[in-house]
């Protein structure tokens, strides 16, 4: 068989199937066709030298805000997908039903890179949200609909992966736990899971947490005082503890205000790691401290979780939590989303949603990714150096190489 993209010399960590080795993957018409210890580079059309990276699947971002343009807070996911090496962005209910269609039409569909999405329980979405204007989208109760919400999660169920709502001072203003219960609805009734935002109470911690079922998530689930999931010496609260052990799934969601490092140390030192490593990339932290998906893994690397571990967060998890098992694995016949990952040792200042900072010596970089069996290079330029590219020709096959590039910096 003749493939259309070789990548070639890679270690492949596939947590999927618990694939850790060395070993050449080929892609044919978009799909993973032959996964081997060697491939001879002859039998492809393009051939990427991956040899000193991770070949890992594509990385999925369960939880970003990329309704770019509709929304104050969206951001470019084509912009941010290479560099970050994600290939799938699950869009954490920026829209609402009222402008789920324009979402779809205007940005969904024109995306090179996946995009799949939360409909939020509020009918407008998250439409009051920047440095200077903060109107929470369920602090008005007549916008949070479930027969809408329901309408459009049926009509665009081939992109529709759950429910989201935010309930919280900021979100909901006075609204309290009704938000959080008009959602369930709507998700019971859709049959999807349910994605619950916590930010300060009220409601507390103690009330949203009762209420999610086998499979509904918890985003910003290490968040910083208050409604932190541990009390203040350090233990867990009883109540994340039953959590998890009733299934449910609980998510970084990184963003602006909702990661804390200390929160994050206890937590895993009680053996609570996090089921999903996601970064709630926005406008508002997309420079910082959030910035993206591998920023945010790097973080978890440099607090302790293995590295298998770390990328399961990103692309297993995140699959089986949207109930997507051809995306998030490496294995013949899927579809050929891929990233290409190096470990990059240096001096690393890594800082939280609360200005805490973390020093680490090494961090997660991409070299690129596939998408549907399309190569795209991380030709971004960042402070660590520019990405040097080497071309080579052999045999009539294109063969391309990414180099490494070392340096210092601050996240």
């Amino acid at each position: 068989m003749q493939f259309d993209l070789l990548i070639k010399g890679g270690r492949l960590i596939d947590p999927a199937s618990g694939l850790d080795a060395q070993r050449d993957l080929a892609i044919v018409d978009g799909r993973i066709a032959a996964i081997d210890a060697e491939i001879p580079f002859e039998r492809a059309a393009r051939v990427i030298d991956a040899t000193g990276s991770i070949v890992a699947p594509g990385l999925i971002d369960l939880h970003s805000h990329v309704y770019w343009g509709g929304t104050s807070l969206g951001v470019d996911a084509d912009r941010l997908a290479a560099k970050s090496g994600t290939t799938t962005f699950i869009d954490a209910g920026s829209a609402g039903a009222g402008n789920f269609l324009g979402f779809r039409r205007h940005v969904i569909e024109r995306s090179k890179v996946r995009i799949l999405a939360y409909v939020n329980i509020s009918f407008a979405g998250i439409f009051g949200f920047s440095q200077t204007v903060a109107v929470g989208e369920c602090s008005d109760l007549r916008l949070c609909e479930p027969r809408e919400t329901v309408a459009a999660a049926r009509e665009h169920a081939d992109v529709v992966v759950g429910v989201k709502v935010r309930s919280g001072r900021h979100a909901g203003g006075t609204s309290g736990i009704a938000p959080v219960d008009l959602a369930l609805e709507a998700a019971d009734k859709a049959g999807l899971p349910l994605m619950a935002h916590i930010d300060e109470p009220p409601p507390g911690r103690s009330e949203v947490l009762p209420r999610l079922r086998k499979g509904d998530i918890l985003t910003h689930c290490f968040r910083p005082f208050p409604n932190a999931p541990v009390f203040a010496s350090g233990a867990v609260r009883p109540d994340m503890r039953l959590a998890r052990e009733r299934g449910v799934i609980f998510d970084i969601g990184h963003g602006m205000g909702s990661f804390d490092f200390e929160v994050a140390k206890a937590m895993l030192s009680e053996g609570l790691a996090p089921d999903v490593i996601s970064s709630d990339v926005h406008l508002y932290c997309v420079d910082g401290p959030a910035f993206d998906i591998l920023v945010c893994m790097s973080k978890l690397l440099a607090l302790g979780m293995p590295l298998v571990e770390v990328l399961r967060a990103a692309t297993q998890r995140p699959a089986e939590a949207i109930a997507r098992p051809d995306l998030g694995r490496l294995a013949i016949g899927v579809v050929g989303d891929v990233a290409v990952l190096r470990l990059r040792p240096g001096h690393f200042t890594f800082v939280d949603s609360v200005g805490a900072s973390l020093v680490a010596e090494q961090r997660l970089v991409s070299a690129g990714i596939v998408v549907g069996g399309t190569w795209w290079p991380n030709e971004a330029v960042d402070d660590l150096g520019e990405t040097e590219r080497f071309e080579a020709h052999a045999h009539d096959t294109h063969v391309e190489v990414a180099s490494r590039h070392f340096g210092h910096s601050h996240y």
